[in-house]
């Protein structure tokens, strides 16, 4: 015997296939650029190692290799911060989250350095949360540079503007609050990152650019041998007017200046010998923000203990065992087992705080930007 259909329930039947074959195909999830999440790596080894070197600086290559790492590092970080910020708005999304990845660790570890430096160091207890301690002022810079973000991609000759206002801000002294410094005079850096295209590196990808970026590496190195006894360090930090160093506005900026191109130009050579392909250590590139924010406990400790003072490290094999020791630490402190133990800490479930707003699915990348 032949079954009928029920036209009632065939003719609904027929509309949804119509509607679900005439429906869009959902967008599929946009993969993560390894060039980048491996550069992120790359780089927050290079601010390990560099705050493991700063009690050893009277060995020459301890002293040669902190200039050269503190010349560029930080700049890097912000650069490739600003290319991966490139698409954020005002939307109450972006901002949302922009509070919870940045505002939120920022009040915690202010808090958390501030109390291991009384607890640990035995200084005076100061909490302050508008003169950032330690490395927490690049959270707090990097949470105002992402809210300018609109603003640069807006307005004309963005990075002259912004090169003018770096300049501008060290012929006077703005004070500790807020890190205004560091916050204005790195601001080129960021909005260059934002006017780079993924075709401008490429030109970093070609064999010639490989090997002029380890001979200029390798070049600024040898010159910071003898550069590191002449220079005043305070330098590479960005946190001074030119009235702490006694120089004049003209000189100071020409200083400014300079150090600037010569940032970009070791940016330039650190990126170009930077895999492109997916490598052992890429996944780690996503996690930067645990090494970054936690190892500082770390290298607190060296300097509060007296560590980095024992004879044994202060010779040339006293610093390489410093180096290595950093990049191992540097290299745990993203992996796996590292972020589910201190996610809660580094990346705490503030959502509550808003409404309509769920967790984001991974946002462990926030030093160098959020998402590829």
């Amino acid at each position: 015997m032949t079954q009928l259909s029920d036209p009632g329930i065939a003719a609904p039947r027929a509309v949804q296939a119509q509607q679900a074959a005439q429906a869009p195909a959902p967008r599929p999830r946009k993969e993560r650029d390894p060039y980048f999440d491996n550069a992120k790596f790359l780089a927050i080894l290079l601010v390990v190692v560099g705050h493991s070197l700063v009690g050893l600086r009277d060995v020459p290559l301890a002293g040669a290799a902190y200039l050269t790492i503190y010349l560029f590092h930080m700049p890097l970080f912000i650069l490739v911060t600003g290319y991966l910020s490139r698409n954020f708005t005002f939307g109450s999304g972006k901002a949302r989250k922009l509070v919870l990845q940045l505002a939120v660790p920022y009040l915690l570890f202010e808090f958390l350095y501030s109390m291991y430096n009384w607890a640990v160091g035995g200084n005076e207890l100061s909490l302050s949360l508008l003169d950032p301690y330690y490395l927490t002022w690049f959270l707090l810079a990097l949470f105002w540079w992402r809210l300018s973000t609109p603003v640069w991609q807006q307005i004309r000759w963005p990075l002259a503007v912004a090169v003018g206002i770096s300049l501008l801000s060290y012929l006077d002294d703005l004070g500790d609050e807020l890190e205004l410094h560091r916050t204005l005079g790195l601001l080129p850096f960021y909005v260059l990152g934002l006017l780079l295209r993924r075709e401008h590196f490429a030109l970093l990808h070609r064999p010639v650019a490989r090997v002029l970026g380890a001979l200029t590496l390798a070049g600024a190195l040898a010159v910071a041998f003898v550069a590191h006894r002449h220079m005043a360090v305070d330098w590479v930090y960005w946190k001074h007017p030119h009235s702490e160093f006694g120089v004049d506005h003209l000189t100071g900026t020409a200083m400014r200046l300079a150090m600037m191109v010569v940032a970009v130009v070791l940016i330039a050579a650190f990126l170009s010998l930077v895999p492109r392909r997916r490598t052992w250590f890429t996944g780690l590139g996503a996690a930067t923000l645990y090494a970054y924010l936690l190892h500082g406990f770390g290298t607190r400790l060296m300097t509060y203990s007296g560590f980095d003072d024992l004879e044994m490290w202060h010779s040339v094999p006293g610093v390489l065992a410093m180096a290595a020791i950093a990049l191992a630490v540097g290299t745990l402190l993203c992996t796996p087992p590292v972020v589910r133990t201190f996610r809660w800490l580094v990346e705490p479930d503030a959502g509550r705080m808003f409404t309509g707003l769920r967790r984001p699915a991974d946002s462990r990348n926030v030093p160098a930007g959020k998402g590829n």
